[in-house]
């Protein structure tokens, strides 16, 4: 268990209440569960199992810290569009991606083993921190594939489309979010086009859609970041080594 990667476990039987740090944490009918470590997560997290006869199991987790990239961006500001009308237009869209984490689907992708859904070089990795012009931005919350405009990207497990931008977003450009289920979902950004549409159920290795640079963006690149809940995850972890591209 680390920084930025996430672990599946077996709840106890008769377990009524799993929790992670007090909050609660969903269980499969086969006691299955899914729990996460944000980049910044703390050295230890507490995991507990409430069982039926009242008694509680506790386990103190040890989560592995990581060494952090930072990539400096000195001919690019912080903010493409004017600040006034980033402020204007910013707060729509934060709630529109807010209200997409927020939706539960009972997809089962979480269970699966993640594909890559796209193969490439690595531009960007995950928890680097961009400086631009010497301003300091958030932590890079997924990571860059570099490929060309047009290269198609698929599902890289089953899930559930929460998001899919008719417009392109101020940052993110053309967006698209999709449910794995246990609050775990996938965002892809920059796209050139998207091939599914908000609800449709999709299946791993399905094409979605494909790289683009749309939104802030230098140059064409596929930006897949992976969160459960309030926890940002490393894809590198979670799809393994990168395979080679076609």
């Amino acid at each position: 268990m680390v920084q930025g990667g996430l672990a599946t476990g077996t709840a106890p039987r008769g377990t009524t209440l799993l929790s992670l740090n007090g909050a609660p944490v969903a269980i499969a009918a086969d006691r299955r569960f899914l729990i996460a470590f944000d980049r910044d997560a703390t050295p230890t997290a507490v995991l507990a199992a409430r069982l039926a006869n009242g008694s509680e199991v506790r386990q103190t987790l040890a989560i592995a810290p990581r060494a952090w990239d930072i990539s400096r961006l000195n001919t690019l500001p912080k903010y493409p569009v004017p600040r006034t009308e980033f402020d204007r237009v910013r707060p729509a869209e934060l709630a529109r991606i807010n209200a997409a984490r927020a939706m539960r689907s009972d997809s089962q992708g979480w269970r699966q083993s993640f594909l890559w859904p796209v193969t490439g070089r690595i531009s960007t990795l995950f928890g680097s921190q961009r400086i631009y012009r010497g301003e300091p931005g958030a932590y890079h919350s997924g990571i860059d594939i570099a490929r060309p405009t047009g290269t198609v990207v698929l599902a890289p497990a089953d899930g559930v489309v929460v998001l899919a931008a008719a417009t392109p977003f101020t940052l993110e450009g053309n967006l698209l979010m999709i449910d794995h289920g246990m609050g775990l979902n996938t965002a892809f950004m920059h796209l050139s086009r998207i091939d599914v549409k908000l609800g449709q159920q999709v299946r791993r290795g399905q094409p979605v859609g494909a790289v683009g640079r749309t939104g802030r963006a230098t140059g064409p690149h596929l930006h897949w970041s992976l969160k459960w809940r309030d926890a940002r995850i490393d894809p590198l972890l979670v799809a393994g080594p990168m395979p080679a591209a076609d």
